[in-house]
């Protein structure tokens, strides 16, 4: 399984995602969150099994108005969007069954 990469620290806009046509996993939480790191193989292996869906790992925190505008209050939030739209949401994934269920709802191919 590939290493997971760093959560983006350059902003995006709510109006970027929003635009989004491509199946997307907006993935909040931080570089230091031990729960971030401890989903991260888990929620690869998911994705692995998805490869049409796109995975942003965006860095959450103050001041981010990203993870504001979706509501975002735990680390890591995983919010599913199908054409820019939020269809599911998992937090602090613990098993692949709701990561299952959420990717079934934006993955054509599944």
């Amino acid at each position: 399984m590939p290493a997971h990469t760093p959560y983006l620290d350059t902003p995006i806009r709510r109006a970027d995602t929003d635009a989004l046509e491509a199946p997307t996993v907006l993935d909040f939480g931080t570089n230091w969150c031990g729960y971030c790191q401890g989903a991260a193989p888990r929620v690869l292996a998911a994705l692995a099994r998805h490869p049409g869906v796109q995975h942003l790992r965006i860095e959450d925190g103050p001041g981010r108005r990203l993870g504001r505008s979706f509501g975002v209050k735990l680390w890591p939030t995983l919010v599913f969007l199908k054409h820019g739209q939020e269809v599911a949401r998992v937090v602090r994934p613990e098993d692949d069954a709701a990561l299952e269920q959420a990717l079934a709802l934006i993955d054509p191919g599944a």
